[in-house]
């Protein structure tokens, strides 16, 4: 009994808390795992770099499955895209670790795998401007044209073998070299090889095909990385529940909010990972709100909707308030 409640005392409570909202984020938008839970240990809790890799990948390989399990269930899962991603993503990023492995005995691991992750989280910023422009521009293109550019039935989705192949080469090797990617990368690439699939379906395949990639990529740094268990306990404490709980919020809260966060967190902590000043960091991300805001505004009027989503579902209340009158 003593030895269980000095356990208690010294467990790693903060680090639980901080999983149990990266767990939050990832069950609201499918995004964020890897990209949220590595920068959080290596900045805010002094973890090296390869520690929190492996140790990161060891937690999803928990986490992965629950989402897997209900999408899997509710048939939004294209199992033929999950096939042939997973067919280049396995073996990749197993092979990520090993890639870790040579190069650290050639330069030091931790400094190289510290620059990956920062190009890489600049990347999955990048990446979920684009993502939220497919959408709006999808939106638009519905309105102009009176039709559906998403559709649920997976009957419709022609497989590209080789396109798919190849994105989960480049996206398992990312996962095994940085823990980033499957969330936050390859869904992005699912969005522009296969447009006329839902978001939920998009959801499901792309958390169903990480199964197996995490799973290969903790194999892979059980064995040549630096799992910290110290570490991996409590961020599963913390982010299994919090992925729940994320989830159960999905259907209410603003998920393009915490998109526009997340987007803003990872290139902060990208900046970070590759050297960049806190001051200077501080003016890049600002510069970037800024523009991205005015951008995004321009865009949206340019696709011909209103400069904000707020304006644009002002004006469809008056409209139909007007056709009940």
């Amino acid at each position: 009994m003593d030895a269980a409640l000095q356990y208690l005392i010294d467990f790693n409570w903060p680090m639980a808390i901080a999983a149990i909202g990266v767990g939050v984020v990832v069950g609201l938008t499918g995004m964020g795992g890897g990209a949220l839970m590595t920068p959080v240990l290596v900045l805010g809790f002094g973890v090296s770099p390869l520690t929190a890799v492996s140790s990161d990948l060891i937690t999803s390989a928990v986490m992965k499955p629950a989402g897997s399990v209900v999408h899997a269930r509710h048939g939004t899962v294209n199992w033929p895209i999950v096939i042939w991603l997973a067919v280049g993503s396995v073996p990749a990023a197993f092979c990520g670790s090993l890639v870790i492995s040579a190069v650290g005995e050639l330069t030091g691991v931790q400094t190289f795998v510290k620059a990956a992750l920062g190009w890489v989280l600049l990347l999955a910023a990048i990446l979920i401007g684009v993502r939220a422009f497919i959408g709006m521009r999808n939106r638009a293109r519905e309105r102009r044209d009176g039709t559906t550019t998403r559709r649920d039935d997976a009957a419709v989705t022609k497989v590209r073998p080789i396109p798919t192949l190849i994105v989960g080469i480049i996206g398992g090797l990312m996962v095994g070299l940085t823990s980033v990617g499957s969330g936050s990368l390859i869904i992005i690439a699912l969005m522009l090889l296969y447009p006329l699939l839902s978001m939920n379906r998009l959801v499901g395949t792309d958390l169903v095909q990480a199964v197996p990639l995490v799973i290969a990529a903790a194999l892979g740094h059980l064995l040549f990385g630096d799992v910290d268990w110290a570490v991996v306990v409590p961020l599963i404490v913390g982010s299994v529940p919090g992925a729940v709980l994320g989830a159960r919020l999905s259907s209410v809260a603003p998920s393009g909010i915490v998109r526009r966060a997340l987007a803003v967190v990872l290139l902060a902590s990208s900046l970070r990972m590759l050297g960049v000043s806190i001051s200077w960091t501080i003016a890049a991300v600002s510069l970037a709100l800024v523009a991205a805001t005015v951008g995004w505004m321009w865009l949206r009027r340019a696709h011909g909707l209103e400069a904000t989503f707020a304006l644009e579902r002002q004006k469809r209340d008056s409209v139909q308030d007007g056709a009940r009158d």
